[in-house]
């Protein structure tokens, strides 16, 4: 019994120290990094919004989101857990879809960028594709009465390329940059 302890407490040490380590690295990591591991914080109109966060945009005159399993409570962050063969999920997929083509009719004939019709695994994802905001961008020039050439122009400027992934576009600072578009 007494082996039993002494190993256990030999066990327990070791892994402190290895997790105290491996701790102090992901610290040091996020200072290294842009915000230095904190949230990227906007302040506009006199409201702080966080750019790391997805919000909900639902009026016509604005880019929308990626949908959200959990109505873009931080607090809350979470999947559907809904797999790719639930019939429940492929119903709300479709809704979205149906959705998303009424509120866009110029984009009857194009497929829908995954990113509108789906949830992140967190619900919070702040990102779109780029080609996710273009296909919304017809509809945004009709409603704020804007060429649809400029709002690309838009887009384009707004898109974040990657060395390692997609370029994405961050739909928060996309809108901001949209009202303020002359």
């Amino acid at each position: 019994m007494k082996n039993h302890i002494l190993s256990a407490l030999r066990l327990t040490l070791v892994m402190l120290v290895i997790v105290g380590i491996y701790l102090g690295i992901v610290y040091a990591g996020s200072k290294v990094l842009p915000n230095q591991g904190n949230a990227e914080i906007i302040n506009y109109k006199g409201q702080k919004f966080y750019a790391n966060i997805g919000q909900n945009f639902t009026s016509p005159k604005y880019f929308h989101g990626r949908p959200s399993a959990v109505d873009y409570n931080a607090a809350g962050s979470a999947g559907s857990n809904k797999g790719p063969t639930n019939e429940e999920y492929l119903q709300t997929v479709q809704k979205r879809i149906d959705t998303l083509k009424m509120q866009n009719p110029k984009m009857q004939n194009v497929k829908v960028p995954v990113e509108l019709v789906t949830a992140s695994g967190s619900g919070l994802d702040p990102d779109i594709s780029e080609d996710g905001a273009l296909y919304q961008a017809k509809r945004i020039a009709k409603n704020r009465n804007i060429s649809a050439e400029k709002i690309e122009n838009l887009i384009k400027n707004q898109t974040e390329k990657s060395f390692f992934g997609p370029s994405k576009v961050n739909v928060l600072k996309l809108n901001i940059a949209l009202d303020q578009l002359k």
